[in-house]
């Protein structure tokens, strides 16, 4: 279906569960309980909630503004809004930023194939004496089977990819969102039902406020950005799908309340788990890994709830991968006038490529260092400290302070037909709040803060 001779999500369902999927990812998943776990629990989840709301949002907001007013990709969009200035460079940030992300988001969710796979092996109840850290060691440090499990998912990604907007985005995601959250919910209904588990409840829904630091509140605001993908292009690239009749406030609103929502249900799924074996929920990134397999090995039924998480990490790490791949592929459909299945081979490809040397920086290429990281450790650095703030605080910028006002309002209200009485304190988040925000974001990833 097309609107203005440009391919359109088919419905205002079809907009929500991709831009749902987007923004649901291992951030949910896999960051924000390890992130919860290490920063206090409520006290921390309660920050991240008031971040999302207050700055999120709004943000969340600006990217489809440009993106639907713009009609292209994240580089064409403000080629198209502000002709003849260099504002595209934006673009140019977010086209890095998403492709250098899809590298290293590749190797994690390629490791939930491998703990797809043992799961069905049964690994983790057959060996519950045995050491979690040296299973996951010896299969993340190894050559082959990373890089298999990466390129395995870089596929399916692509896949899904080349059937297009509406056939390929649109159809999986109304699948796999649906998926995600029935497994999401039984994944808590059994973590409830294990002895103790209000003990983990405890640690999710009563904040500590001796627990609020500078740093929890500067790590709640960077796992907002994070998890709803603001910064990365693919916000601005859904947008320029979503059709002049959809409420972009609404659909901001619902996409960010579900995001955190699923973030939620993922710590309900986890946390009280961990307290009902006695585990310690500050494990860090490690957690989902390493701890959550000697969890499931000691669990009646433990190898069928194990292969129902993975399969949960590995459809949230695709809803988003095949976002971050359509930010490439539009890219090259627009700029260089190739097919999407040229364009979508191409990326892929080269996504792939530089993913496998980052899948190997932990074993056969550890010891290659850049400025002292390791290759993994750089390409995240580099993405998620630089690029994207760096993105998300010129796309404030522009919106708030060099795009007319007037333009912004049109966008928001469909020309008048619907009303958005909070275009005033919307507007001064973009213009002050934002990027005052952004900018602590961006010092605290640099150490500075």
């Amino acid at each position: 279906m097309k609107e203005n001779n440009r391919i359109s999500f088919g419905s205002k369902f079809g907009v929500y569960v991709a831009t749902v999927g987007s923004a649901v990812g291992l951030g949910n998943i896999w960051r924000f309980p390890y992130l919860t776990g290490n920063n206090g629990g409520a006290a921390f989840i309660l920050i991240y909630l008031i971040c999302v709301l207050l700055i999120g949002i709004p943000i969340f907001m600006s990217e489809l503004i440009i993106g639907r007013r713009g009609q292209g990709n994240s580089f064409r969009v403000f080629k198209n809004l502000a002709p003849e200035k260099p504002w595209y460079f934006i673009g140019i940030l977010g086209f890095f930023s998403v492709f250098i992300i899809l590298s290293f988001y590749g190797t994690i969710a390629g490791w939930t194939i491998e703990y797809i796979y043992l799961s069905v092996k049964s690994l983790f109840v057959q060996t519950q004496n045995s050491d979690y850290t040296a299973v996951f060691n010896d299969f993340h440090t190894s050559t082959f089977a990373p890089v298999v499990c990466q390129i395995l998912f870089m596929i399916m990604t692509a896949i899904i990819i080349l059937f297009g907007v509406q056939k390929g985005i649109e159809n999986c995601s109304k699948i796999l969102l649906p998926i995600l959250f029935v497994i999401l919910v039984i994944l808590c209904v059994r973590s409830l039902m294990l002895p103790n588990s209000i003990e983990g409840l405890k640690f999710l829904f009563y904040p500590d406020f001796s627990k609020i630091t500078t740093s929890v509140f500067l790590n709640a605001l960077g796992q907002a950005f994070f998890s709803l993908s603001i910064g990365m292009g693919t916000i601005i690239t859904y947008g320029s799908y979503v059709k002049k009749d959809n409420n972009l406030p609404k659909t901001s609103f619902l996409v960010s309340l579900t995001d955190m929502f699923i973030a939620i249900l993922a710590g309900v799924a986890i946390f009280p788990a961990l307290f009902s074996f006695g585990m310690s929920p500050s494990e860090g990134p490690g957690l989902v890994f390493i701890v959550l397999p000697e969890v499931f090995g000691q669990m009646v039924g433990g190898s069928f709830f194990s292969l129902l998480f993975f399969i949960l990490l590995l459809v949230a790490a695709l809803t988003s991968s095949i976002s971050l791949l359509e930010v490439v592929v539009l890219f090259l459909i627009e700029e260089c006038k190739m097919k999407r299945w040229a364009a979508t081979v191409v990326s892929a490809i080269g996504a792939t490529i530089l993913g496998v040397f980052t899948t190997l920086s932990f074993g056969p290429l550890k010891d290659v260092n850049i400025f002292g990281k390791s290759i993994f450790d750089s390409a995240d650095f580099l993405a998620t400290n630089i690029f994207l703030p760096l993105s998300g605080f010129f796309i404030v910028i522009f919106l708030g302070w060099f795009y007319p006002k007037k333009n912004i309002k049109n966008e928001i209200t469909n020309d008048g037909t619907i009303r958005f009485k909070l275009f005033p304190i919307y507007l001064f988040i973009i213009k002050f709040v934002a990027p005052i925000a952004i900018i602590f974001v961006f010092l605290r990833g640099l150490g500075i803060l």
